[in-house]
């Protein structure tokens, strides 16, 4: 195994710590430290893939109290390209937004969209079992071996490799202020002798990343701090998740300043009747005094999961997207507003929301902008989506501090599940 080269980076500019913690679970409050502000948790990471939220104003998240944002860096690779958003000032000055940035490794989209299945890993597999795993229809983009991952771009068919290091080097030119290890992401459809080989590999390259990052971090001093968070893989399988997190906890003892990863990612495809027990397995094996995140959620019942079992953070597209087609989240569930009894409903999109929308806009508006397929609808239902998730997860944080965890996720999925919303699988 690769040694690990001695360096000292301005880890002082990332931090993280424990807050209150939840009777008889692992969940807890905390505050996560980084050059750009803090982030109070648990958190909601708004997704912006391509630096943006799509049809939202940075502006936009900033007032409906979003607290950082997760960008894409295998998107950013290919358009615009990372030595432009560099030259721009980094991720968060580039796409004018001032709090905490996110990048993902770009590991999870080589891998899914190199299988098809585009933003989807989650699903129902029982019976079903393939290491040559592909989408119906679809051509693989994606071809995996020991030293990284060679793809071409879904955008012009052009041919690319990805490497720990070259993943590295990339999310060192966004600049963002929490960074990803580079791991094979599989899909449930993996064999259990693929699942044993492809946690061996994620654990190298998490050694190379982790190498690359304090030689790049020494290299660029002067810059702010980039925190490394390696991703725990495993699939649906207890040993091997929690053999993945104790071997890359162990990294600690090999670092130069004793000290490894400055958090950890809880990545791969999950279906969703097991996402607790995962996340569990995970964070009962993690050092406490690290952040956690949860590499995409965002179904309520899934967030207070995650969150009992002691996810941190967590991040996911849906609220943006299904808002696009017209999908509203609500204390009563989630409702198609694209539906025609809208037509003449002038109240608020939720009647509890204090969201910008809320407070401005009809629900017969909104319909009539999608009807009319108005730009403004996506705008106006996404702000209104990501609002909803920021406030639930703030009350969430509050419902830990003052002891009422319980009762408030009886009585709020209660509410929201009461007339049988559909609950989708984890992606």
């Amino acid at each position: 195994m690769e040694q690990l080269q001695p360096a000292q980076p301005p880890r002082d500019e990332f931090g993280f710590s424990v807050g209150a913690r939840l009777d008889g679970a692992l969940g807890r409050t905390g505050t996560i430290r980084t050059p750009h502000g803090v982030i109070d948790t648990p958190a909601f990471i708004a997704v912006g893939t391509k630096a943006t939220v799509k049809s939202v104003l940075p502006e936009s998240m900033a007032d409906l109290q979003a607290q950082a944002v997760l960008a894409n860096a295998y998107h950013l690779y290919l358009q615009p390209g990372p030595d432009i958003v560099e030259q721009g000032g980094g991720l968060g000055r580039f796409m004018n937004w001032p709090g905490p940035t996110f990048t993902d490794s770009g590991g999870f989209q080589v891998l899914s969209l190199g299988a098809g299945f585009k933003k989807v890993l989650a699903m129902n597999v029982d019976g079903m079992r393939s290491d040559d795993v592909i989408a119906p229809g679809k051509n693989r983009l994606a071809v995996v071996d020991d030293d990284g991952v060679t793809f071409k771009s879904h955008l012009d068919g052009s041919m690319h490799r990805f490497s720990p290091e070259i993943s590295m080097r990339i999310q060192h030119q966004l600049g963002a202020d929490i960074i990803f290890a580079f791991d094979e992401c599989t899909t449930l459809m993996n064999t259990r002798i693929y699942q044993e080989r492809s946690v061996v590999r994620t654990q190298e390259w998490a050694v190379r990343c982790l190498t690359e990052h304090r030689r790049l971090t020494a290299d660029r001093a002067g810059r702010p701090y980039q925190a490394l968070f390696a991703v725990v893989q495993g699939a649906q399988y207890e040993d091997l998740r929690r053999q993945a997190t104790r071997d890359l906890v162990a990294l600690d003892a090999s670092d130069g300043d004793g000290r490894g990863f400055d958090g950890y990612g809880i990545g791969g495809a999950l279906e969703k009747q097991n996402l607790g027990t995962i996340v569990r397995w995970v964070c009962e094996e993690l050092p406490q005094d690290r952040p956690r995140h949860l590499l995409g959620i965002s179904e309520p019942d899934d967030m207070f999961t995650a969150i009992e079992n002691g996810a941190d953070t967590f991040d996911c597209v849906s609220p943006s997207r299904v808002a696009r087609n017209g999908s509203i989240y609500s204390s009563r569930g989630r409702y198609n507003l694209t539906n025609a009894r809208f037509r003449t409903d002038f109240g608020p999109l939720d009647d509890h929301c204090d969201c910008y929308t809320c407070r401005h806009y009809s629900r017969a508006y909104v319909h009539h902008l999608f009807r009319a397929k108005e730009m403004l609808s996506a705008t106006l239902s996404t702000i209104h989506n990501e609002r909803f998730v920021v406030s639930l997860v703030d009350r969430i944080r509050t419902s830990i501090a003052d002891g009422s965890f319980a009762d408030f996720r009886e009585d709020f999925l209660g509410r929201y599940y009461a007339r049988g919303v559909t609950k989708p699988l984890v992606t």
